[in-house]
């Protein structure tokens, strides 16, 4: 059990760090979304940053690709952002186009190879130091032998 103090320091991090620990990846091309992660992603920051992203793009659009950066400053998520996460993941379980992780966190890679066929589009997961590819691939129109990965 963490200590009583620690969802008061962590509130405190995340405002002298400047705000949420996930923020929109500038510059992405039409139809794609992209996401950098850093410190321990809560259920506010899933609120307030991906969930509106992804529904005014799914809005203006059937299926969204999506880049999902978690780099070394990357510390985990909340309970409230995992959970958030699979209701946005469920509710638009055929929005998704492509999909690319890019992370050096073993458990998320496993996690990913292990659970991705419950996204309907295709995913691939990039080490941190692919990043640059998983842009491009993210970019690249589909080919009909790609598979999931």
């Amino acid at each position: 059990m963490p200590p009583a103090f620690m969802p008061a320091a962590l509130e405190w991090r995340r405002h002298a760090e400047g705000g949420a620990m996930i923020e929109l990846i500038p510059d992405m091309p039409a139809d794609t979304l992209g996401f950098s992660a850093r410190g321990t992603v809560s259920g506010e920051d899933y609120e307030r940053v991906v969930v509106p992203a992804v529904e005014a793009m799914l809005a203006t659009t059937p299926r969204v690709r999506l880049l999902y950066h978690l780099g070394p400053d990357f510390e985990g998520f909340e309970a409230a952002a995992l959970w958030d996460d699979a209701r946005l993941g469920f509710r638009h379980a055929f929005g998704w186009e492509r999909v690319a992780v890019v992370t050096d966190v073993e458990w998320l890679r496993a996690a990913i190879r292990l659970l991705h066929f419950s996204i309907a589009g295709e995913v691939r997961v990039f080490a941190d130091a692919e990043f640059e590819r998983a842009r491009q691939w993210i970019c690249e129109p589909p080919a009909a032998d790609d598979a999931k990965a």
